[in-house]
């Protein structure tokens, strides 16, 4: 398909739709292309189109106009009426009369969906799994991904912004919460804690992201002795919060508690954002704290670095490739036992906080 290259005098769009399904991580790391688009179309609407567990992450942000959910749990309510929720949603679409729709995923589902809204102008990537008549047909302009595996996942994301000829450089990722999120966070932690503290996210949905157990204690234990109180927190999966369970049988100090469970994602990005340093592994908090512009040391593995690593972060990433060897990132089995950043040493990762500390 030849791509047409709009300037910004032919489109003028009253209204535009992104879509992105996929996991809370992907959804934060979308923004860049909410705020071009803000910033070349001011008068425009801009919706976005996610997988329901995700909106918390964009709920508060003053870009967005309406966000849609797919809620995956309407497949448990049997054929008939996830049928109604899903021409409900086709409906709803539809009748927001779009001008522009990006679709930044690689599913059937968004590529219909993207041609069921009849916007005049539809983007998506033309993948190599995805390079025929139907996928052609779902969009009016395809982006090449010929160097996707060299760019960062927001420079793919923003990639697909060229076929309107918009300027896309030095664009950060938005994390937005609100002072009630703030307010929630202070009800749970008294004020001296709140004025020094630091925030551990040693957890991820995937366990071969993390690091061991005792690794944690051992830094936790160490920044305490430097006057900082540490927070713990994590998601509410039974794992995670058994992990965090393990990690805190090893500390010694008064000044580490946990929030393990306890926050949405809003209310743990107001957390992170009044921390003065944030430690985490490859999850979406530490992709909060990028954007943020917290202080960060990132502990990574086997993930690849140059598609997922902070973007425009302050701090230090920590590779475990440079400490060891490391399988392919795409032979891992996800359910693995294996906790591949053990070669990162603690004393490192105590050092790299310690510099980064007031």
């Amino acid at each position: 398909m030849t791509s047409t290259i709009y300037s910004l005098k032919q489109v003028k769009p009253s209204r535009i739709l992104v879509i992105q399904l996929r996991h809370h991580g992907d959804i934060l790391l979308i923004t860049p292309v909410i705020s071009v688009l803000k910033q070349h179309y001011p008068q425009s609407e801009i919706d976005i189109l996610l997988y329901e567990e995700s909106r918390d992450i964009l709920l508060a942000n003053p870009e967005i106009a309406q966000i849609h959910g797919i809620d995956r749990r309407w497949k448990k309510q049997g054929k008939g009426q996830q049928l109604r929720h899903e021409s409900a949603l086709l409906r709803t679409l539809r009748q927001r009369h779009y001008d522009i729709v990006i679709n930044l995923a690689d599913q059937w589902r968004s590529a219909i969906i993207t041609a069921f809204t009849g916007a005049s102008v539809r983007i998506g990537f033309d993948f190599p799994k995805r390079q025929n008549a139907l996928w052609r047909w779902c969009h009016t302009n395809l982006v090449p991904t010929d160097d996707h595996a060299q760019k960062h996942i927001v420079e793919k994301n923003l990639s697909a912004l060229a076929t309107l000829g918009l300027s896309t450089n030095n664009i950060s990722t938005t994390m937005s919460y609100t002072p009630e999120d703030w307010q929630a966070c202070q009800r749970l932690l008294p004020e001296e804690v709140l004025q020094n503290f630091i925030v551990i996210q040693p957890t991820s949905r995937w366990f071969f992201k993390c690091w061991r157990e005792e690794n944690m204690s051992q830094v936790a234990n160490a920044l305490s002795l430097t006057g900082k109180h540490i927070i713990f927190t994590s998601g509410p999966d039974k794992k995670e919060l058994e992990m965090i369970d393990k990690i805190l049988s090893s500390c010694t100090s008064s000044h580490i508690t946990s929030l393990a469970g306890k926050l949405t994602l809003r209310q743990l990005a107001a957390l992170i954002d009044h921390a003065q340093l944030f430690i985490g592994v490859d999850s979406v908090p530490m992709h909060m704290a990028a954007a943020l512009k917290t202080p960060l040391v990132a502990l990574f593995g086997p993930s690849k670095l140059v598609l997922w690593r902070p973007w425009q972060a302050e701090g230090e990433v920590l590779w475990a490739g440079d400490y060891g060897p490391l399988p392919d990132p795409d032979d891992i089995d996800t359910n693995t036992q294996e906790r591949y950043l053990d070669s990162i040493p603690v004393d490192h990762v105590i050092a790299a906080a310690k510099r980064l500390l007031p």
